[in-house]
């Protein structure tokens, strides 16, 4: 899902969230000739009754006024904050953002791919930090939630959510939070480290959903190997035991080593691991249907491109091998856009392996802590062992 109107989402000079990574992104896909293998479609922008099905519409309409006069913005919807300043034609950028996953959700339920499953894939989404009623975290409207929010009006009776953002995904938490037919799966860095300040194990679901929200909160310098033994620890079984029909994640690549506003230790090659995990969990436990969304990243010249090119690439059923130069014309893109010279390589010359759960628990290990605690707060709902 692509229209080049989405870098328009833009809060100005020095902000972590610069466009400048979807341009990227694209450059790099169209490079490797991804854009020749798979379809390239431009979904339009979510309209208000789509807006609707997450956001309440005094808020639509604040954002609404806060694009056309970015001088009265509503501070206490989250508008004009340092973190999501506002900006003339931020509803209609932002509500193309969304559409493009609306968009990617509904071409998955059409099951046009055939028996296999279809895949959809909008690195430009991922907005998982907006509420119902106000933009945070850098995001206006949460087109996570709307994409699954359609799948849910199209006929769903369950949607899986998986979250791999250094952040908690709570906004996609709280859109759901008593609907037993979505699943939200988070992994994030512990809260008391890192914004929102939310995701910590017993945060399970409401009355009306026990067990309906998962998050897996792990320690700063978490590392591949340890990030990895988590995410196989608790995310499989979970959809096993859940039975989606189909499989929604974010891809945040801000869980990067190198990215300057969080304190996790991943390299692109376990970002690109994670990919592959969740398309091969989308086959068989979601009957195909996955929709692979972007989202945090601000490394956004070495880290952002190449993780979300992999994620596209895999979504193709063309995976890009990791050592694989990058191609000359996007060194050549990445100096004319930002005069820097980027990455070499798809790879960060890591090799991921991982420690499986059932091989045991280390009781002093603070990320073997972490799973545990997950484990224990949700899997007896479940009907699983922790």
């Amino acid at each position: 899902m692509w229209d080049g109107g989405v870098t328009g989402y833009d809060f100005g000079p020095g902000h972590p969230m610069d466009p400048v990574r979807l341009r990227l992104t694209m450059r790099l896909v169209e490079a490797f000739g991804l854009d020749k293998r798979i379809e390239v479609a431009a979904a339009k922008p979510a309209d208000e009754s789509v807006l609707g099905l997450v956001h309440e519409p005094d808020y639509v309409q604040a954002v609404r006024r806060a694009s056309q006069d970015p001088g009265g913005a509503d501070v206490l919807r989250g508008l004009g904050t340092p973190d999501t300043p506002v900006f003339e034609g931020m509803h209609e950028v932002s509500a193309l953002i969304a559409g493009q996953s609306v968009g990617g959700a509904e071409f998955i339920w059409s099951g046009t791919s055939g028996e296999g499953g279809a895949h959809a894939v909008n690195f430009s989404g991922g907005l998982h930090h907006a509420m119902p009623g106000a933009a945070s975290g850098f995001c206006v409207y949460n087109d996570a939630a709307l994409a699954i929010a359609r799948l849910l009006e199209l006929g769903a009776r369950r949607v899986a959510y998986l979250d791999l953002d250094v952040h908690h995904g709570d906004g996609v938490q709280a859109a759901f939070w008593n609907d037993p037919r979505v699943l939200t799966i988070s992994l994030h860095e512990d809260p008391r480290t890192l914004f929102p300040g939310t995701g910590r194990p017993v945060e399970s679901g409401g009355a009306e959903a026990p067990g309906s929200a998962v998050n897996l909160a792990l320690p700063p310098g978490t590392a591949d190997a340890a990030w990895l033994r988590a995410l196989h620890a608790v995310v499989p079984e979970l959809l096993a035991d859940f039975a989606p029909e189909a499989l929604v994640t974010q891809h945040g690549a801000d869980t990067h080593v190198d990215d300057p506003l969080a304190h996790l230790a991943l390299s692109v090659d376990a970002q690109r691991a994670a990919a592959e995990a969740a398309h091969g969990w989308a086959h068989e436990y979601a009957r195909g249907r996955w929709l692979a969304l972007g989202g945090g990243g601000y490394a956004v010249v070495d880290v952002v491109p190449r993780t979300w090119t992999h994620v596209v690439a895999i979504a193709a059923h063309a995976p890009i091998a990791p050592e694989t130069p990058v191609p000359e014309e996007f060194s050549r893109s990445v100096y004319a856009l930002t005069r820097q010279a980027g990455p070499q390589r798809m790879t960060d010359g890591v090799e991921p392996s991982w420690r499986h759960w059932e091989e045991g628990y280390d009781p002093g290990d603070a990320v073997d802590q972490a799973v545990l605690a997950t484990r224990r707060a949700v899997y007896p709902t479940h009907g699983l062992l922790p």
